[in-house]
């Protein structure tokens, strides 16, 4: 049990003690829990092994929490959570997923109207039981189905993070069997897709058996739902599937191209073989009954006369003629990262101050920062206005002087406000070295509206990038709820000179592949963000970089990918 699941855990806790109707101040103490624990800088089961008190010791946690991390880091469950799983139904948690359902309004239906699950919850919607409870109304419930109508679409998808994680972990255990000689995640979460289905693990071992009992007995599976000879489906805790699959040596890399897909790559691989008088499938590369390819991906593209093509670009997206050109994109790799230009401190809702962030980001080997608090728009996050955000850049010139090692931007994440104005006056964004535009709110509002507080952002000679563009939040909030003309905004960035942001974080993953290999066809430079509000944040940049390969972008695309000085300049000439 990692940070980020015993942090889950503390959150489901809390979340169905407040569906109950439970004391608040036991509430927020397993939120605030729930957010020590996912934003600490050393693991749990670390300090857990070396002295188990320290866990007491960690602020806000004390004796009661800690005993309960003691139960979890040892059972990988919490007895607490399995038994309000059973009192409150689990399709009154489903609830939550929906975007605007806290566990208050969840609880209000639930107890009120008796409802529990996502249909009935649809037909109170459609039949007005939901708009006449009180504190709802009719725009409440239409928010709700247009909610549900996502829920739907999206299935039970889970984050790239979770997923990996998930993945990884049983991976790592697996190459750790007697026996078992190679191990690799396939399917969607080897391509680093933003959402993933289920799992898919391909082994080569002198035995199945061994490879199976690790996978039915570890930790993280909830149950073994079947077993074959070479093949094992278990359901993971959280909801996920993997499926398990040993393959012979001399068809690994054939099952590993086959399994990890995309289903419309493999059609054109296929279909180029064909015209090469060849079959490929799982098994192999075969002429006629005769195999002459399959122990590795490599041997296989050789095959049918490519070039090894990177998971990551097997989606039909033009990789194959790339490939056949010998044009396919050198990807960005994480060890190109030399910045991090979007995160937040204690001056608003980060959690730590500005000379941990910046000991944090060097300690990661990064070179450049920005710290880019919030605007006083985003009052809930205590966002700054211009006199206290003045104050903030003059601690922070104060603070990065003591540095030679890196370079800290004095920054603002600045709001384009729903009347298409800047949250803070020019002559303030003037003195940023740093702005991010973004949209948090008035994200319904019409196309034109949008359109318009985009273009005012564009224009402003002090904005240096547009971050989280779309605005959309993955699992809950539909692909794009801000409706704009993306390719127009993108045309005005690249006549501008203004950059375009890959928010790494794994629930935001915005702005998406197709719209970052958009904006590097019109030369638009990239910026690979974490929206760091932890030291441990900055460890999201792996899945910006993930959605940057997606795109197909090499490291002279990312403006922060570049060295110091170069960025300096590039800065420079596009503000």
């Amino acid at each position: 049990m990692n940070n980020t699941e015993i942090s889950r855990i503390f959150e489901e806790v809390g979340d169905l003690l407040e569906i109950q109707g439970a004391n608040s101040f036991r509430v927020r103490a397993y939120r605030m829990a729930a957010r020590t624990i996912g934003d600490h800088p050393e693991q749990m089961a670390d300090l857990f092994a070396a002295n188990p008190r320290q866990l007491e010791e960690i602020s806000g946690i004390g004796k009661d929490l800690a005993a309960k991390i003691k139960t979890i880091l040892e059972t990988s469950e919490l007895p607490q959570l399995t038994e309000l799983r059973l009192e409150v139904p689990a399709g009154v948690a489903d609830m939550l997923r929906i975007d605007g359902m806290g566990p208050k309004k969840t609880a209000a239906l639930w107890k009120e109207l008796g409802i529990l699950d996502l249909d009935m919850l649809k037909a109170a919607c459609e039949s007005g039981q939901v708009a006449g409870l009180k504190g709802f109304g009719e725009k409440t419930a239409k928010k709700i189905l247009e909610g549900l109508a996502h829920v739907a679409e999206s299935g039970m998808r889970h984050d790239l993070a979770e997923a990996k994680f998930l993945s990884d972990s049983i991976v790592d255990a697996l190459q750790l069997v007697p026996g078992v000689h190679q191990v690799s995640a396939a399917g969607s979460v080897r391509r680093r897709k933003e959402t993933i289905g289920d799992l898919d693990v391909l082994v080569t071992a002198d035995d199945s058996t061994a490879a199976m009992d690790c996978l039915g007995t570890h930790p993280l599976v909830e149950k073994v739902l079947a077993r074959g000879e070479t093949k094992q489906r278990v359901r993971l805790r959280g909801g996920m599937e993997m499926d398990l699959r040993v393959v012979p040596a001399e068809s690994y890399g054939a099952a590993l191209q086959y399994f990890t897909g995309s289903k419309e790559h493999n059609i054109m691989t296929r279909r180029r073989a064909a015209e090469m008088g060849l079959k490929i499938n799982e098994y192999g590369v075969f002429r006629g009954e005769t195999s002459i390819a399959g122990r590795t991906e490599e041997e296989v593209y050789q095959a049918i006369g490519l070039p090894y093509i990177p998971p990551e670009l097997r989606e039909d997206r033009g990789e194959i003629q790339r490939a056949e050109k010998g044009t396919l994109p050198k990807l960005l790799e994480l060890a190109d990262m030399q910045g991090d230009l979007h995160m937040h401190t204690t001056a608003t809702d980060g959690t730590a101050s500005i000379r941990e962030m910046i000991d944090a980001a060097r300690q990661r080997g990064l070179k450049y920062i920005a710290i880019t608090d919030h605007s006083k728009r985003v009052s809930m996050a205590n966002g700054l206005d211009a006199d206290r955000l003045r104050a903030h850049w003059k601690e922070i010139e104060v603070i990065r002087a003591e540095y030679t090692d890196i370079q800290v931007l004095r920054g603002i994440e600045c709001d384009i406000l729903e009347d298409a104005t800047m949250d803070l006056p020019d002559d303030v964004l003037a003195e940023a070295d740093w702005v991010i535009a973004v949209l948090h709110y008035g994200l319904k509002q019409p196309k034109d509206q949008i359109m318009a507080r985009l273009m005012t952002a564009i224009r402003n000679p002090h904005v240096s990038v547009l971050g989280h563009l779309t605005g959309r939040y993955l699992g809950k909030r539909p692909r794009a709820p801000a409706a704009m003309d993306l390719k127009e905004v993108l045309k005005a960035a690249a006549d501008h000179g203004v950059m375009i942001e890959i928010n790494a974080h794994p629930s935001r993953l915005d702005i998406d592949d197709l719209g970052a290999a958009a904006a590097r066809d019109l030369g638009i430079p990239i910026v690979i963000s974490t929206d760091a509000h932890a030291t441990t944040g900055f460890d999201v940049m792996q899945f910006g970089v993930f959605q940057a390969r997606r795109a197909g972008l090499e490291a002279r695309h990312v403006a922060n990918a570049q060295e110091w000085t170069t960025f300096k300049s590039l800065l420079r000439s596009n503000r």
